[in-house]
């Protein structure tokens, strides 16, 4: 993609002296051994919130960009995956509650990461090595990087909803017309790396999008069979 690495380091650096306490304990019994639902905003987002609601109990890990349709249909993620380019207002809003947001640091970001010291509950990601209390766990949009995470601490089910990864961009996203080709490049890049990860996590792995290599294609009728552990 054409990145910097050492503006990616320093940016991680950046965020590290940001931070102050990390909740990795917490993540971790959030998610180990359970059922955990990824939520991007793809366009089939929409027919997934009545689902999502039913299941009140089961964790959610969402992309920052479906946190607007998600709260409008009554629905409050435990985990948030952000590079603080969503809407802040709301993630500011939603600091209040016990959510987890996952802030990623990147070289195009840095201006952005003080926001960060508005949550309460806050872990840092890179795409480089661990810096300090960053760390790279995954992936690179924040829907893949959302499922990395899951799989990292050790979630036994992860169920994709608006994943969608196709040639249509999510109404949600707020891609500019100018931005297409890159952000469609972007989704390319996330898909393959699921796919690499599908042949290495321990989790099982189901959509409810579009189809993904690793990745059991299920109905939603179905889900609720599969979340017996």
């Amino acid at each position: 993609m054409g990145y910097s690495k050492d503006r990616d380091r320093r940016s991680a650096t950046l965020l590290n002296s940001i931070l102050s306490e990390c909740p990795f304990d917490k993540m971790e019994r959030m998610i180990r051994g359970k059922p955990v639902f990824v939520i991007g905003a793809g366009p089939s987002i929409s027919y997934s919130i009545p689902y999502l609601k039913r299941h009140k109990d089961i964790v959610k890990i969402c992309a920052d960009s479906a946190l607007v349709p998600l709260m409008q249909g009554g629905i409050i993620p435990q985990i948030v995956v952000t590079d603080l380019d969503g809407d802040l207002q709301v993630m500011k809003k939603l600091s209040k509650t016990k959510t987890i947001f996952v802030v990623h640091a990147h070289g195009d970001n840095m201006e952005r990461l003080e926001f960060a010291s508005n949550f309460r509950n806050c872990i840092g990601t890179t795409q480089t090595e661990d810096v300090g209390r960053v760390r790279n766990f995954g992936g690179f949009t924040d829907g893949d990087r959302c499922v990395f995470l899951a799989s990292h601490f050790g979630a036994k089910k992860i169920f994709l909803f608006g994943m969608d990864f196709g040639q249509r961009i999510g109404k949600h996203s707020k891609t500019r017309r100018q931005d297409r080709k890159i952000k469609l490049k972007k989704l390319r890049h996330g898909k393959e790396l699921l796919e690499w990860l599908a042949h290495k996590t321990s989790s099982e792995l189901y959509t409810l999008s579009k189809p993904i290599t690793g990745f059991k294609k299920i109905r939603y009728d179905a889900i609720d069979s599969k979340l017996v552990v």
